[in-house]
Formats: C-alpha cells, structure tokens, sequence
C-alpha cells in the first residue's frame, strides 16, 4: 500500500521489489497518436464510421481528464469499454519513490517495462518544481545517458535504452496524477505549467519517441500545455536541432558550458563530434527563433574551470546575432564529483558583463539539492549509490 508524502524529504518505499517485477499483460494506450488510436480501435471491432468519435472520446478522457481506468470513461458505451479494458490499459509508469525537498521540489523514481521482452524492468527520475508564478516539470527522454558529461551525475550512468512516446507522455501524467492536476482541480488553476526536457538523456538522440510525445503534450485538446512553455534541451546534437524546429517546434535549450573547444570537449565529449561553431550555426538556422522565443544557452559555473571574466567576453561574442538568453547554473555537487560551484561574487560578475552586453543572463537558483533533484544530479536508483556516495550526499545536504 501507498504511502502518503506529506512530510519533507519524505520517502515511499518500493510497492514491488524490482527483482520480482512482472510486465504488463496488456499495451497502455497512453502515447499512441489519433490515428494510432484509430487502429487499435479497429483491432477491436469498432466500425470505421465511430472511430473519429471515438478517438475523439479516449483523447479527451485520458489527455484532459486523465482518466486512470476505462470504466471511468462514461461517455463511452460499456460494451467498447469493456473491449477495450479486456485488451489495453491507460497505465502510466510506475511511481515507486518519491521524495520531498525542504523547499518543495519532488523528485519521484519511475519503474518502466524493460521494453525488450525480458522480465525485468527499467526506472527513470522525474522533477517538479514550483514556483510562485509556475510549475516546472523536468522529464527524462532514456534511462540513463551515453553522452558522458564529465560534470553531469547523470552521465554517470550507463544509457540502457531509449524511452517510448507513451513513457515520456506517462512522466506528465503522473505528475498530473501526484499533484490533483487534472481537469476537476477545483479552482481552475494548473499546477504543471512547464515542461523542460531536461532530465535522463539527450532527447535529440531519441527523436521519434520525444516529437510524438510532445506534440501529444502540446495538443490543446488533451494536456494543452502551450509549446512556448516546452523547452527542449540538448547538448548539441546538430543534424536534428533544425528538424526539431521543424517537426516539434518548442523553444530550444543549449547546454553549452564552454567557449573554447578544448574545453568543452572535455564537459561535451559529444562537441567533439559536432564543435561550438557548427552548433551555433544550426541554432542561427532554428526556425521560428525570434527575440520573443530566444534560444537558451545552459552555462554551468565551475569554479576556475569556466567562469573567468575573459570566458564571459568569448561567450558575448561567440553568440552575436543569436536571439538568446544566458541560463547560468550554479554547480550543483554530487557524490565524487572533482568540480566545484564557482564562488557566489565570480558569478555575479559573470552575470553583470553578459547583462551589461544585452543579454539576459539570470541565475538559476539551485533547487531540491538535498534529494539530488537539482540540475545535473538526477541518476536512476537502479544504480545504487555506495556507501562513501551515500555519506557524502549527508554531508551536502547538512551544509545547504
């Protein structure tokens, strides 16, 4: 059973051991498009002249009511939704973990099917955060990451596999579910209001499953969250920034990190394969960048690594001509990490010279650290922390 999450830091114990994990008997259609709905639809005898309706029906149910079961359908006739129980789910993924930081960021651990027929099963970590004036939901795109950021928890951990459109969609659902964010929300107002892809993965490397998932986010008959409020990060895979401008057309987040090859292909490895000027060419082509959707370049501050006044001048100029914003990110620790935060005065006179060129540049205040839920901390407990990791991730969270 359950447990509620009201106190901080606040842990819910795994519901199954992950050793004894059984996969689902029956496909969720949680991800499927209209016309992917429409098939299934029709596998199950629905004549071809009701499945529009009936698309039309599930979409609304599962996307803006969201809907956990079919029998909560009531719209739908129960002989269609009885097949439709007997064959398929609305199943999101599986929270097994949740933890509440002291200034009230939750990070939950997602159990997934492995996706490869073995019974076995895969998780992921996704992040809400809130603000006063938004919600912030940071989603994963693969369990773990191939990319290998050498300041990145994340990069730590090996990529097992891409996720689904339906395990990407499912992330938001579940915060939805979590938070009481659905259409019934007795004052109107909405809790998720963001999504960053930013969590688990590089999502240009997993392009399909990301563009169908948020186109399916963005659709303003189901979730509706706005693609103004869609941000999607890569760290620099250049062949499908562009497409993604074209086929998914969010906003666009650049982990940049450096201004210099050198170094950046020891943050990046993937700059190796693709340097800073080709990157900053294909975010000059990015349709739709304008000085209202300006591309935003993510610049972690490591201390004596980045953060000179000159790395500052090399960034203004490197990026003339670009409609951007600066995001600097004060380093966030993690276990065995060699980095540190550059020093608070550093930054802000890193901040004021890139202000003073005219470009924004805010800083963006570190969030849940003590449940390693801050940006470039997430990793999957899949991967158990060892015991030195563990104490020092104490100490962390007794000095913040």
């Amino acid at each position: 059973m359950q447990t509620t999450t009201e106190p901080h830091n606040a842990t819910l114990v795994e519901k199954t051991p992950l050793e004894t994990y059984v996969p689902p008997a029956r496909p969720s259609l949680i991800g499927l498009s209209r016309n992917e709905l429409a098939d299934r639809l029709g596998e199950i005898g629905v004549a071809p002249a009701q499945r529009k309706m009936r698309v039309q029906q599930l979409w609304h149910w599962m996307y803006f009511r969201g809907a956990q079961n079919f029998d909560e359908m009531t719209s739908i006739s129960k002989g269609i939704r009885a097949e439709l129980a007997q064959h398929f789910t609305v199943d999101r993924p599986e929270v097994v973990a949740e933890q509440i930081s002291n200034d009230g960021t939750r990070k939950w651990l997602l159990r997934l099917p492995s996706g490869d027929n073995v019974e076995k099963a895969h998780e992921v970590e996704c992040v809400y955060i809130p603000e006063t004036d938004r919600g912030t939901l940071c989603v994963s795109s693969q369990v773990g990451c191939t990319l290998n950021c050498s300041f990145c928890h994340t990069g730590t951990q090996r990529l097992v596999r891409n996720l689904t459109a339906g395990e990407i969609v499912g992330q938001i659902m579940v915060a939805r579910d979590r938070l009481n964010d659905w259409a019934d929300r007795e004052d109107g107002t909405r809790r998720v209001t963001n999504i960053v892809m930013m969590g688990m993965g590089e999502p240009l490397y997993n392009f399909d499953a990301v563009r169908d998932a948020l186109l399916i986010v963005g659709d303003n008959e189901g979730i509706g969250i706005s693609r103004r409020r869609i941000t999607l990060s890569t760290s620099g895979v250049v062949p499908n920034i562009v497409r993604a401008g074209e086929e998914i057309g969010v906003m666009l987040a650049i982990s940049l990190h450096a201004v210099r090859d050198e170094l950046r292909n020891e943050l990046v490895p993937l700059n190796r394969k693709y340097p800073i000027k080709e990157l900053l060419q294909a975010c000059r082509d990015y349709p739709g960048a304008s000085n209202a959707r300006r591309i935003t370049f993510e610049y972690v501050m490591l201390k004596g690594v980045n953060d000179s006044l000159d790395d500052a001048k090399l960034l203004v100029k490197l990026l003339k001509g670009i409609h951007a914003k600066i995001n600097l990110i004060p380093f966030n620790p993690w276990p065995g990490t060699a980095y540190e935060c550059s020093d608070w005065d550093q930054i802000e006179k890193f901040s004021e010279y890139i202000f003073n060129a005219g470009y924004s540049s805010p800083v963006r205040t570190p969030r849940g650290r003590d449940i390693l839920a801050a940006c470039g901390q997430l990793k999957s407990e899949t991967e158990k922390l060892s015991a030195r990791e563990r104490q020092t991730l104490r100490a962390m969270a007794m000095t913040d």
